[in-house]
C-alpha cells in the first residue's frame, strides 16, 4: 500500500504558525495520515486537546475521507458554520491535501505536518521510501529499483566502494541498492543497462516546472 508519509511539525513551529490565530478549525485525513497515525481521528482529538490547553478556541473538527481530492470541498461545506467562525484551518494531511484545501477555502490554512516522502508499507506501521518525486526517473534502466531512494547515498552510477557482501556501507542491515539492481538486471538479461551513464542532473533549467506540466491527450 502506497502512502504519503508525514510527521507532526515541532511544537514551537506550530505555535509560531498559529500565533495571533485564536480560533481554529482542525482538519484530518481519512487515508494516508490515518494509516500512518499522524492525522486520523485520534490525532485530531489529541491536537484539539493540545491546542485548547494553549488557549485556542477550537470551532470544530472533521476528518475528510481524502483531503487531497476535490470532493473534500463538499465535506468542508457541511462544516461551513464552524469554519466560518475560525481564524484558520489547521490541516493534518500531506502537503497535497493542505494545498487542495487552501484552494477551496478563503481562510488561513496552516499545515500541522511535514510531508517526508512517498512510501510503501513493508510491515505494520513501517514504511519504506520508494519515491522522492525527483522528476528525473531512471528506473527504466535500473530494473525498476530506484537508486535515489534505495541507496543511502543516492548514487545513480553504480555502488560506492563500501558495499560488502551485498550490504550497505552505511546500514549493514540494509541490502545494497546497486547489488539489488545488478541482480535484477542479470535475471532479466539486461546487464548492459548498467553501462548507461547517468549525467549530473541540471537543477537550473531544462526540466518540466512543477505545476506547469501538461499531459498529452489520448
Amino acid at each position: 500500500m502506497i502512502r504519503s508519509i508525514t510527521q507532526q511539525k515541532p511544537e514551537e513551529e506550530l505555535d509560531r504558525l498559529l500565533d495571533g490565530l485564536g480560533r481554529v478549525f482542525i482538519v484530518g485525513c481519512g487515508t494516508c495520515t490515518t494509516l500512518t497515525n499522524t492525522g486520523g481521528a485520534p490525532q485530531v482529538d489529541a491536537m484539539k486537546e493540545a491546542q485548547t490547553k494553549k488557549g485556542k478556541l477550537i470551532t470544530g473538527t472533521v476528518v475528510l475521507p481524502v483531503a487531497c481530492d476535490n470532493i473534500s470541498k463538499e465535506a468542508l461545506a457541511e462544516c461551513g458554520q464552524q469554519i466560518g467562525l475560525a481564524d484558520a484551518l489547521l490541516v493534518m494531511s500531506c502537503a497535497f491535501g493542505v494545498q487542495t484545501i487552501a484552494r477551496q477555502i478563503k481562510k488561513v490554512v496552516v499545515p500541522a505536518l511535514d510531508t517526508l516522502f512517498i512510501g510503501k508499507e513493508t510491515d505494520v506501521g513501517l514504511f519504506d521510501e520508494i519515491c522522492s518525486q525527483c522528476g528525473a526517473c531512471i528506473i527504466g534502466e535500473t530494473g525498476g529499483i530506484c537508486p535515489v531512494t534505495s541507496c543511502h547515498k543516492g548514487l545513480v552510477n553504480g555502488p560506492c566502494g563500501g558495499t560488502n557482501d551485498g550490504m550497505c556501507e552505511i546500514d549493514r542491515k540494509k541490502d545494497c541498492a546497486w547489488t539489488m539492481i545488478y541482480n535484477r538486471l542479470r535475471d532479466l538479461d539486461r546487464l548492459d543497462a548498467m553501462k548507461t551513464l547517468q549525467k549530473p542532473r541540471n537543477h537550473h533549467g531544462g526540466e518540466p516546472r512543477p505545476g506547469k506540466l501538461r499531459l498529452a491527450s489520448s
